[in-house]
């Protein structure tokens, strides 16, 4: 939710690269303290992957990818001002090419029924509840998350590796409905 609109934006470093973050104008600066590691972990997987980030947000974690050697990164979020903010970071790290590091506008169910691409590396962090009227139908993590895991796995390459995320503290994974799956826990880590 947009608090302020003076659009002021810092530059912050972290694990040797920058982004813009806005203190004053909404309640997420535009960089998430407690995915660090996390993005660490995408930048050590990235080499050599085609890199999907969906409710990608201001693209740090596409940031992350790019800078550890992605071959191409897609981003999508509903957003145009978190994919503005996300073009912002990727050029600001010198990652300037749109063919190669496509931003997309869309909502994210409904993009991952169309399309058609496998990615080797896919960064899921859906919100906890999305209510959006742009979106086809609501989203609430809890109730819905077996079914985003699966949309996501269509897209997952052979070999590839799913990062899912959600910040829900009483979130509980559905196991059972995804036994079929190789699920690894590193939220301790």
């Amino acid at each position: 939710t947009k608090l302020d609109g003076q659009g002021e934006f810092q530059i912050v470093a972290e694990g040797g690269l920058r982004f813009l973050v806005n203190f004053t104008d909404y309640l997420d600066t535009g960089l998430f303290l407690d995915h660090r590691l996390t993005r660490a972990r995408l930048r050590a997987a990235a080499a050599g992957t085609r890199f999907l980030n969906l409710f990608g947000y201001t693209g740090t974690a596409t940031v992350y990818a790019a800078a550890g050697g992605a071959s191409a990164t897609t981003t999508v979020d509903l957003s145009r001002s978190y994919l503005d903010w996300a073009r912002r970071n990727l050029e600001l790290n010198g990652f300037r090419d749109s063919q190669r590091h496509r931003l997309l506008q869309d909502d994210v169910l409904a993009w991952l029924e169309a399309a058609t691409e496998r990615y080797d590396l896919i960064f899921l962090d859906p919100p906890t509840v999305s209510r959006s009227k742009r979106m086809t139908r609501q989203l609430e993590i809890q109730r819905d998350h077996v079914g985003l895991i699966r949309s996501t796995l269509r897209r997952l390459a052979p070999g590839g590796l799913i990062f899912f995320s959600n910040n829900f503290r009483k979130f509980k994974l559905d196991s059972a409905a995804l036994a079929d799956l190789d699920i690894r826990d590193v939220t301790a880590a």
